[in-house]
């Protein structure tokens, strides 16, 4: 403990404060000086704080110090009075006692802080947790309610709320039930839970579950009935949809057991290449729904499709006349336009491919996805999904916007392995926007939010950068979100991220909303036939013999004169050499000159000579500055015919 000394009123005035433990100060002193001012900083002082005041007076002054004396404590408030000359004990018994005295306040500030502590932290788990609190007086039966618990009854702040009002909000079905419980509660003093339905003043019918607990006086009878509620109404509603649900497929069991019965070797094949299609599915889940497959494993896959079905169709017009083998050539011609429908998915899932916009009903979407992502998640994680009505369409590309979803989702659950709810929610932002990058206008935000372990502010940062994993060695890519962001990129949307460790994360996906019109169907036209060209000397380029060999032998089906070359060099020295070439088919992406720098070259030779590019990208690298007709990979022999028609009419 230090002491600080005060040569003046106005300095011992400024060295007051909630430190000091006490103060003293000599009668004389205090006599000429305006005490209006430390009269103000006492009254001032907090709850808590009542400074000790050490007045040092004189001995035997009369009935004037009586009356000094009487000021100084209107004054000052808590003075002890000594008199001098005293002896040096009395002093430090006087000085421990202020101390003492003042310790206490220190304590008192202690406990009320810790109080004010207690109750944010009560009010701040109660808000988190939507929960009103009250408190019910079993001998006057009166009803203290907070605004969270008249909320769970359809009661506003305002309102008033008495146990009548409570009992008369309660589903007369359950009323008898509310009133048996209370009552057991207080005559056995166990703990009250119980949840019933209640019926707010709109009408609307609810859930409401009340716990709660008595505080016994101190002869042990019961004063009181505190406790909590909450509104479960969403929870009820869902077991109840889960539960009808589960009737009606029962339901159907039974009614179609009499009919599968004669087909019950087959079922056992379906049940069991089920479980091999869902035990494929969860090894794709595991890859992040194809994350690791590049868009230049797609284009590497296009060529040899293109390949198999250039060849297939080649010898369809072969073999004619052979129906086993059209038959034959015929499924594998199936099987070859799967891969290539494959392939264009793994393109746009890569972003290297155009984007199919159009007006989707991201509701209807959701909605159709149900089984597969319930199926996606298991049994341990439940998926709550809130979709509004009459929500305008989104700008986007449906199956891009499906892997988004299943992609989200399976993140959702392998941040939960020990189960937990997934909700997906879908909302109209007329107005809103997430970063003021986007711009404005009228938006759909489809979100999917968790409630697994979270990311800190570190990892959130880099979620969305490629190859960015926090999950083991072979059980991700780290692209899923990174083609996320890509994607809303593409739309003209935004992928926002939140997350707090150890509570959950969100993401949005916004996307441009459209007109709330219903979005006539396109006529479906006969596809363009157009005459065949007449035969022509072609060049084809590219790289890959398969690819180069069946485009030769197409052509040359088609009666015209090939050239070939396998790579940009090769065929710009045929240009310059041969001048009866008339058409330039070439690939893209090849070593030494690619299509691009090919077709530039090509135009200091020949301006006038036409090219087609046939690529597996719908998308090429930036900087390609190529607007040259453009045939699809794989395509077929009619196709490759339809093209040329167009370019040498």
């Amino acid at each position: 403990m230090s002491a600080r000394v005060a040569s003046r009123f106005p300095e011992f005035l400024d060295a007051l404060g909630d430190a000091v433990l006490f103060a003293v100060m000599a009668d004389e002193a205090l006599c000429p000086n305006d005490l209006t001012p430390i009269h103000n900083w006492v009254l001032s002082q907090p709850g808590w704080s009542d400074l000790p005041f050490i007045v040092l007076t004189a001995k035997g002054e009369g009935p004037e110090r009586d009356l000094a004396a009487a000021r100084l404590t209107e004054v000052l408030g808590h003075v002890f009075f000594l008199e001098r000359p005293f002896h040096a004990t009395t002093f430090v018994s006087a000085a421990r006692s202020a101390q003492k005295n003042r310790r206490r306040q220190y304590e008192a500030r202690a406990r009320m802080e810790e109080m004010r502590e207690n109750e944010l932290t009560l009010k701040t788990a109660l808000l988190a947790g939507r929960l009103g609190t009250w408190e019910l007086d079993p001998q006057t039966w009166n009803l203290t309610a907070s605004d969270g618990f008249k909320s769970v009854f359809g009661r506003g702040p305002a309102d008033t709320l008495t146990y009548d009002d409570l009992l008369r909000s309660v589903h007369p079905d359950d009323r008898a039930r509310v009133r048996e419980n209370v009552l057991h509660t207080l005559e056995t003093c166990e703990d009250y839970l119980i949840e019933y339905r209640t019926v707010w003043p709109d009408g609307s019918p609810h859930w409401a579950e009340v716990r709660g607990r008595v505080v016994r006086s101190r002869s042990g009878t019961p004063s009181r009935l505190v406790g909590v509620a909450s509104d479960i109404t969403e929870r009820r509603l869902e077991q109840e949809w889960q539960l009808r649900q589960k009737e009606i497929l029962e339901e159907r069991v039974t009614e179609s057991t009499a009919e599968l019965w004669e087909v019950q070797v087959t079922m056992v094949a379906e049940v069991a290449q089920r479980e091999r299609a869902e035990e494929q599915l969860r090894q794709s889940q595991k890859l992040e729904a194809i994350g690791q497959l590049t868009g230049g494993v797609a284009h590497d896959f296009n060529n040899l499709l293109m390949a198999v079905m250039g060849n297939l169709d080649l010898l369809r017009k072969h073999l004619a006349d052979d129906p086993k083998a059209l038959r034959l050539i015929e499924a594998a011609l199936q099987g070859a336009r799967r891969g290539a429908s494959l392939t264009q998915r793994l393109l746009a899932f890569a972003r290297r491919q155009e984007l199919k916009v159009e007006a989707v009903d991201l509701a209807a979407l959701v909605e159709n996805m149900r089984e597969l992502l319930n199926r996606s998640v298991g049994g341990d994680v439940e998926i709550s999904v809130r979709l509004p009505k009459d929500l305008p369409p989104a700008l986007a590309d449906s199956n891009q916007v499906e892997l988004a979803l299943l992609n989200l989702v399976v993140n959702s659950r392998d941040a939960m392995p020990e189960g937990g709810t997934i909700r997906i929610g879908l909302r109209e932002e007329p107005d809103a926007r997430p970063h003021e990058d986007l711009p404005a206008g009228a938006y759909l935000c489809l979100s999917v939010t968790d409630n697994g372990k979270g990311m800190d502010e570190e990892t959130l940062h880099r979620a969305i950068e490629p190859f960015f994993s926090t999950k083991d060695i072979g059980k991700g890519t780290g692209l899923g979100l990174s083609m996320i962001h890509g994607l809303a990129l593409q739309l003209k949307g935004a992928f926002v991220l939140s997350s707090v460790a150890g509570k959950g994360t969100t993401a949005e996906l916004w996307l441009p909303a459209g007109t709330r019109a219903v979005r006539q169907a396109p006529k479906v036209l006969p596809e363009e036939t157009g005459s065949a060209a007449k035969p022509a000397k072609i060049l084809v380029v590219d790289d890959d013999l398969l690819i180069a060999m069946s485009t030769v032998d197409m052509l040359e089906d088609l009666g015209h004169q090939v050239m070939e070359a396998n790579s940009g060099v090769q065929a710009l020295e045929l240009i310059g050499k041969d001048r009866d070439i008339e058409l330039v088919i070439t690939d893209y992406s090849m070593p030494g000159l690619n299509g691009a720098q090919l077709f530039e070259a090509a135009r200091g030779l020949r301006p006038d000579l036409p090219f087609l590019l046939a690529t597996g990208y719908a998308d090429l690298p930036p900087g390609s500055g190529l607007s040259l007709p453009r045939l699809s990979k794989p395509y077929t022999q009619d196709q490759l015919s339809r093209e040329i028609a167009k370019i040498l009419r």
